[in-house]
């Protein structure tokens, strides 16, 4: 157990995105995880009473590791203002969800993220992916490396198109396809789960390309193992994934 991660996003309503981002990021070994709430009207998890609730704001303030960007965030002009001093600062960052549509439809955002030097991962499926490229779902999709490289070049990151066989891109160009995981991902908040995931590895320490590389595949591995135990794949939920990539995490450090 190692690290402080911040999970920010969390507008009225989407609680649950960023809280099971934070479950994710406290189960795969962040020592301290952060909840930075838009609508802090929850002042505590029940299912995990370890994560420490705060408002947006001042999660920004503390002594963090990485940070998750995204989930729940909402498109609000103070979700604008937390993205952007997200990006300014020096804390490796995975950028999620909200997070995504927001610097693709800002351009300060987006020279923001291409401008940093710390390590940044994005998490996009293919209609994130289209409106980052100024694109649409069918281009993205009939050449999925192609635009996963962009997207790399273009903001500086390492980057996940996710899908069937997710396209996984470091920062320099070269790329990976992730086999695992299976059709119960589909499912809401999986994409949540992944970003939790990859920022508990960067507060960890782990490099970029390298929380990306483990992040994903354990995802998937996760998701397979679950189904191979008769939960899923119609059904599997995120909350169980979380519970699942902990074990197989475990298993693979043994």
């Amino acid at each position: 157990m190692a690290g402080s991660v911040a999970i920010l996003g969390g507008a009225n309503g989407m609680a649950g995105a960023a809280l099971l981002a934070a479950r994710a990021a406290l189960k795969l070994g962040a020592g301290r995880v952060y909840v930075g709430m838009l609508d802090h009207t929850l002042h505590i998890d029940p299912g995990a009473p370890e994560l420490m609730l705060r408002h947006a704001d001042d999660a920004l303030g503390l002594d963090l590791e990485a940070m998750v960007v995204g989930p729940g965030l909402g498109d609000s002009e103070r979700a604008e203002t937390l993205l952007g001093a997200a990006l300014a600062s020096e804390l490796p960052c995975v950028l999620d969800a909200d997070g995504l549509n927001l610097i693709s439809e800002n351009a300060d955002l987006r020279h923001a993220c291409a401008r940093r030097r710390a390590e940044t991962i994005l998490t996009p499926h293919p209609a994130e992916a289209a409106r980052l490229l100024a694109s649409n779902t069918a281009a993205v999709q009939n050449d999925r490396v192609k635009a996963a490289r962009m997207l790399a070049e273009n903001l500086h990151a390492h980057v996940v198109l996710k899908g069937s066989g997710s396209i996984l891109v470091a920062r320099d160009g070269h790329w990976f396809v992730n086999r695992t995981g299976n059709p119960g991902m589909a499912s809401a908040g999986m994409g949540d789960v992944l970003a939790g995931m990859l920022g508990a590895l960067l507060a960890q320490g782990y490099s970029g390309e390298s929380a990306l590389v483990l992040g994903t595949h354990l995802h998937g591995a996760a998701a397979d193992a679950l189904a191979a135990s008769g939960v899923g794949p119609v059904g599997m939920t995120a909350t169980e994934l979380v519970d699942a990539a902990r074990q197989l995490w475990n298993q693979w450090l043994i």
